[in-house]
């Protein structure tokens, strides 16, 4: 049976000082409490660690194989430990995230060159879902934490954090822009040649949703996998893409693209972290989070 590891460690710094009274001293504790411990030490093991003399104390046989032995395992003991704090101070480690393409491009980019400034020593890894299948990967341990499009499930082992909010909205490109000069109600909106995401990202779930509940399903002329590619296609005359509004500035701006005003508004939407509620975060995952909180 292993013996009590204090026992072990008095045992070590007297074979490193050779003297009982000179490892108490680095131990702060008296020389009796050191003996009695060797004592203890050998009563457990059944065999003598030390051979005492008036010059100090030497190691057995036996305890020469023990101390070898042990100073093999103290040293990684007191690696593990290094390692340990250095992943509390963000000198060690790696930070897993899953997001969508959309939001890794948009949102997550400028968040992760800042983090990884910051924290270079850090490695940063992203895995590219949709909200589905992301919150999958969460619960299977995959990745740390989850950046997704909300809504999503009030599900009581998610704690969910609400990051950005943002706004969506149909946009065509310069061969359609007559589209744009009067607003349009949706029932008007859905017979023009939509742009859609694909089926299965929240994007596309939260608009279907929306929509039904004006008794609308939508029949999209293209779906995508990517808001780039709804840009890229909207601004060839393929059709009217729904895009997130806060991620189009530069396109909005610049004239490729033009919003396509409607009578009755789509409502505004969050983007929001997600973690396990039992499952304790790394201090790096927990110091990403702070800084996404504050942006």
């Amino acid at each position: 049976m292993i013996a009590n590891m204090e026992l072990y460690k008095i045992f070590y710094q007297v074979a490193k000082a050779g003297s009982i009274s000179k490892a108490a001293k680095e131990l702060y504790i008296s020389q009796p409490a050191v003996s009695q411990s060797i004592k203890q030490l050998e009563e457990r093991l059944g065999g003598h660690v030390f051979v005492r003399s008036p010059k100090g104390v030497t190691l057995t046989r036996e305890g020469e194989v023990l101390f070898k032995h042990f100073e093999q395992a103290y040293t990684l003991m007191r690696t593990a430990e290094n390692k340990f704090w250095e992943m509390l101070n963000l000198m060690s480690g790696e930070i897993r995230i899953g997001a969508s393409d959309t939001i890794s491009k948009y949102y997550l980019l400028p968040k992760l060159e800042q983090f990884h400034s910051a924290y270079p020593e850090l490695r940063i890894q992203v895995t590219n879902r949709t909200t589905p299948e992301t919150l999958m990967l969460l619960r299977k341990g995959d990745v740390d934490l989850a950046v997704v499009n909300l809504p999503i499930s009030t599900d009581t082992q998610y704690n969910i954090c609400e990051a950005l909010e943002v706004q969506d909205c149909f946009v065509a490109g310069v061969n359609d822009w007559h589209i744009c000069d009067t607003p349009l109600s949706l029932e008007q909106l859905a017979h023009y040649p939509l742009l859609l995401l694909e089926k299965g990202s929240n994007t596309r779930h939260f608009i279907d949703n929306y929509m039904a509940t004006h008794g609308i399903v939508l029949q999209p002329e293209i779906e995508l996998g990517s808001i780039d590619l709804l840009v890229q296609f909207a601004m060839i005359g393929l059709g009217i893409a729904y895009v997130v509004k806060d991620f189009i500035g530069d396109e909005l701006q610049n004239g490729q693209l033009r919003e396509v005003p409607l009578l009755q508004p789509i409502p505004s939407r969050t983007i929001g972290i997600v973690t396990l509620r039992n499952v304790p975060l790394a201090t790096s995952a927990k110091k990403f989070i702070d800084l996404l909180i504050e942006a």
